[in-house]
């Protein structure tokens, strides 16, 4: 039978949709441009392996540790049938074009799509770092095979990605809780959070006190502050360790008496100018944007995310607006920094861009030069205000810093002059003041007519004296003085990570790939160790457990220049200097002195989990992770004052708000002092004889009622049961009876509440009777507040002591008016965004019961967990709702019983 003639059609193949659409415009007829929508094969859980694989070298990991580490891929159950529609695309095509993105992540993909579709045509390596008319045929003049080496890189972190997660974590589920996990990077940064959550926690402020002044010539005034008493330097918070010891020598260290006097004594003094010193003040731009800068930058000037940053970035690159956001370059194309230069100088003037073009060079540990820095896309620069009715807020928002950036990159620098006054005079008991006084002039903008960068928060006085204009005078010129007031300061300890910070940090130390701190960042949250205040990252005490644990037991795993070398090492793997397999024998298996993570795990030892989970407060109060969080528990026995029993230690709960920075000692004391009884015996019921408490819950206070065990006499007295061949059955385990238990009213305490109360509350639910068609009406406390219930009906009274209280007529009152909804006071919306462009409905966020969730009435979607509020905007809202709109409603799985077989007619 003849083969099936060709369509003379390339196959051209890319991640995304939206690159597809871009990208078909670009190539025009003669090509198919389709998505693989990622990856479409992985490792898969090793308990989804065939049977006869569980059992061999491969069961573990789905990886052969015996075998050079070759992994077991299969294609992802949601891609086989993307998988099927690309075999059936490629049967029809010429030739097929790999047009993955230029990185490790994206060369795998493309290889993984090599081994699964198995062309018979010629194929082709097609990368570009920007979608535009101009790359895309460049692009197609630089044709090229799959790089092994980059995908031995990429092959290689996933390999150890869960080399190291599934030797890890089950040690954590065994002595901190279940259901955590360890990450080669995550384990890292979290340990960064915690480290600085400890300094803050060791931090000892340190009190100094200065002076400021009002002081004017004819030529105006200016505020300047106390700099020298006697010659010495004014401690300032900086000669201050975190000890709050003073580490300068040679320094005067005023107290509030001191400063209070010297202030005093200078009200009459004469003031004169004592140097006037002049400078030149030159500043140059900041270089291109980088994955990491972007992030920080859109972080400090726009409030995003580092997740919602990237997730804004590629959609710009896929819809052809900006060059590849996944790189560590600042360099530019030539035909950038033509564009650039030429830009600037249209819209600023020619003296606005400098003679020669500015080359900017990384500074960051591990930098890799694959792409160019991320810049508007194109030969030519479209400027924001040409592109702002193409894209959403957000989208233009980026844009703009990052074409703001790139153009002054490419700027003349800053000029201006830098003058510092020194003043001063001799206060009435003979000490000798000096105040300085510092400002800056900007004479010619240069680039900050275009941009200025941002800057995270730091430690120190506030010292910052740009843009501020001094008056003119000379050296020995006779000054007025007013306002001389004494201040007080204290030094402040180290400010928390936020994103913008963590990701600058970990750029500075080399952990981890620019491309992948937004996850990194994102799956910390998600998985607990770090929450926002904020923007502020504050790890929880879990992080803390967890970290003590691989601090101690798998050092060099959570080691900050151990983990930059690894990256280091997959860097020389993606070059072709080392081989992914030999690396990883390496680092499993160990060589020499190096016992390899295989060693480490099995011979771990003892572990002691209740030392990893404690944290000392005070002299006896311990911090305790427990399975429902984190108590505070007193190390000294208590003792029972009439039996003279040691009796459990008292405890108290940690409010989940408090940062662990915030629990001091005298805190802890606060929270045990006032802490209530964890349980309160009220008595007997007289109906069962069974004991009943009052308790301190996970989820509140609550009654319940003790139920004795059964007695080896009552187990002994047991009727017994046998076999057939009349041989007794082992005697059963009693079955345990649930205890009634009832949750206290809003206006009961463990304290206050008495053993009738407690027997009402676990009578509940209260039947009051029955309505007309015999449905049974009750009446119970929930979640929301009490409320009648009449079969699937339920409808909400008015207080808690109306449970007891409220009678059938009253009930059937109630239910013979129309349902209310919403009947209870309406809870403002936690934020207003207007009307939704497609529904014309107002947008508001909402407290719900699973957390904050956007609504416009008709479509809810949940507040996605990396994203603040404080950071979501109008434009996220829009875009969150879209997506759901988009999605379309959730497929719910209905299992269906299969119809009755009829039964076949006797003849």
């Amino acid at each position: 039978m003849p083969s099936k003639a060709k369509t003379g059609k390339k196959l051209v193949i890319v991640e995304s949709p939206a690159k597809s659409k871009t990208i078909a415009k670009y190539l025009g007829e003669g090509f198919i441009v389709e998505a693989s929508i990622g990856h479409i094969r992985d490792l898969p859980q090793p308990s989804d392996l065939p049977a006869e694989l569980k059992k061999t070298s491969l069961g573990k990991f789905a990886v052969d540790v015996e075998n050079d580490f070759k992994p077991y891929y299969v294609v992802s159950p949601d891609k086989k049938k993307k998988v099927a529609e690309l075999k059936a695309q490629l049967k029809d095509a010429d030739a097929l074009y790999l047009a993955t993105d230029g990185d490790r992540e994206g060369e795998a993909i493309a290889w993984h799509l090599l081994e699964v579709l198995k062309p018979k045509v010629p194929v082709y390596r097609m990368t570009f770092g920007e979608i535009t008319k101009e790359a895309i045929h460049r692009a197609m003049d630089n044709l090229r095979d799959v790089d092994t080496a980059l995908v031995d890189a990429q092959e290689t972190r996933r390999i150890l990605d869960r080399l190291y997660g599934y030797e890890i974590s089950p040690v954590l589920w065994r002595k901190v809780a279940r259901g955590l996990s360890a990450g080669r990077v995550q384990s890292v940064v979290t340990r960064m959070v915690v480290d600085r959550e400890r300094e803050r926690m060791a931090f000892r402020a340190a009190s100094y006190w200065d002076l400021t002044g009002q002081f004017g010539a004819d030529s105006g005034s200016f505020k300047a502050k106390l700099a020298a008493v006697d010659g010495s330097k004014v401690a300032s918070g900086r000669d201050f360790n975190d000890n709050g010891e003073l580490t300068s020598s040679n320094v005067v260290h005023l107290n509030e008496e001191l400063a209070t006097s010297l202030a005093a004594g200078l009200e009459n003094s004469d003031f004169r100018v004592r140097s006037v010193d002049t400078k030149p003040y030159t500043r140059r731009p900041a270089a291109p944007f980088t994955t990491s800068t972007l992030q920080q930058e859109a972080g400090r000037k726009l409030r995003f995310s580092s997740k919602s940053t990237m997730q804004v970035a590629q959609r710009l690159y896929e819809n052809g607006y900006i060059t590849y956001m996944r790189t560590d370059s600042s360099a530019l194309s030539d035909e950038a920094v033509t564009a650039a230069r030429r830009q600037a100088a249209e819209l600023y003037g020619p003296e606005y861009v400098p003679q020669s073009p500015r080359i900017y060079a990384n500074k960051a540990a591990n930098a890799q030069e694959a792409h160019e820095a991320i810049r508007p896309a194109g030969d030519s620069f479209r400027t924001p205000a040409q592109v702002a009715k193409q894209l959403s807020g957000d989208e233009f928002r980026l844009y703009e810093l990052i074409w703001k950036r790139t153009v002054a990159s490419q700027m003349a620098d800053a000029k201006g002059s830098t003058a510092t006054i020194r003043l001063g005079a001799v206060a009435s008991d003979g000490r000798d003041a000096e105040f300085s006084a510092s400002g800056t002039v900007i004479t010619f903008p240069g680039f900050l007519a275009a941009y200025e960068e941002g800057k995270d928060e730091s430690r120190g006085d506030d010292d910052s004296d740009e843009a501020r204009r001094l008056p003119n005078v000379a050296k020995d010129d006779a000054l007025t003085a007013s306002e001389i007031v004494a201040v007080g300061h204290e030094t402040s300890p180290p400010p928390r990570y936020t994103e913008a910070s963590l990701t600058a940090e970990l750029e500075k130390k080399g952990i981890g790939r620019p491309s992948t701190y937004a996850s990194t960042i994102s799956t910390i949250q998600d998985r607990g160790y770090v929450r926002k205040q904020g923007s502020a990252l504050v790890p929880s005490w879990i992080a803390f457990s967890v970290i003590r644990l691989l601090e101690q037991h798998f050092t060099d795993y959570v080691d900050y220049e151990f983990t930059a070398d690894m990256e280091g090492d997959l860097d020389k793997i993606a070059n072709g200097q080392a081989i992914g397999a030999a690396w990883l024998k390496h680092f499993y298996y160990g060589e020499d002195a190096d016992p390899g993570l295989l060693s480490i795990v099995n011979n771990l030892g003892e572990i002691d989990a209740r030392e990893i989970n404690s944290v000392p407060i005070a002299d006896g109060i311990t911090l305790r992770v427990g399975k429902f969080g984190p108590y505070l528990e007193s190390t000294i026995p208590t003792v029972d004052e009439k039996t003279g029993e040691v009796v459990e230690s008292a405890r108290a709960n940690v409010p989940e708000e408090l940062a662990p920075d915030e629990l001091t000692a005298a805190k802890a004391i606060e929270l045990m002092e006032t802490a209530a009884p964890e349980e309160r015996v009220l008595g007997t019921d007289p109906h069962t004889g069974h004991t009943v408490v009052a308790k301190n819950g996970r989820y509140g206070a609550y009654v319940t009622e003790i139920i004795p065990e059964m007695t080896e006499e009552q187990l002994a007295n047991q009727p017994v049961e046998y076999y057939k061949n009349g041989k007794p059955k082992p005697p059963k385990k009693p079955v345990k009876v649930k205890p009634r238990t009832g949750s206290l009213f809003k206006s009961m305490t463990v304290d206050s509440v008495t053993l009738d109360e407690a027997l009402q509350l676990m009578s509940l639910p209260r039947v009051l009777g029955e309505d007309a068609e015999g449905n049974p009406i009750t009446v119970q406390n929930g979640r929301f507040g009490p409320y009648l219930k009449k079969s699937t009906d339920s409808r909400s009274i008015g207080s808690e002591e109306e449970i007891f209280t409220i009678t059938l007529e009253q009930a059937l009152e109630i239910y013979s008016q129309p349902k209310q909804r919403g009947a209870r006071a309406a809870v403002p919306p936690l934020a207003e965004f207007g009307p939704d462009p497609v529904s014309e409905k107002n947008i508001v966020v909402k407290e719900g019961r699973f957390g904050p969730y956007i609504t416009d009435g008709v479509t809810n979607i949940t507040v996605p967990r990396s994203t603040s509020l404080e950071e979501l905007t109008r434009e996220r809202a829009i875009e969150l709702l879209a997506e759901k709109r988009a999605k379309g409603p959730v497929k719910r799985t209905t299992t269906r019983k299969a119809p009755a077989r009829k039964a076949t007619a006797k003849k």
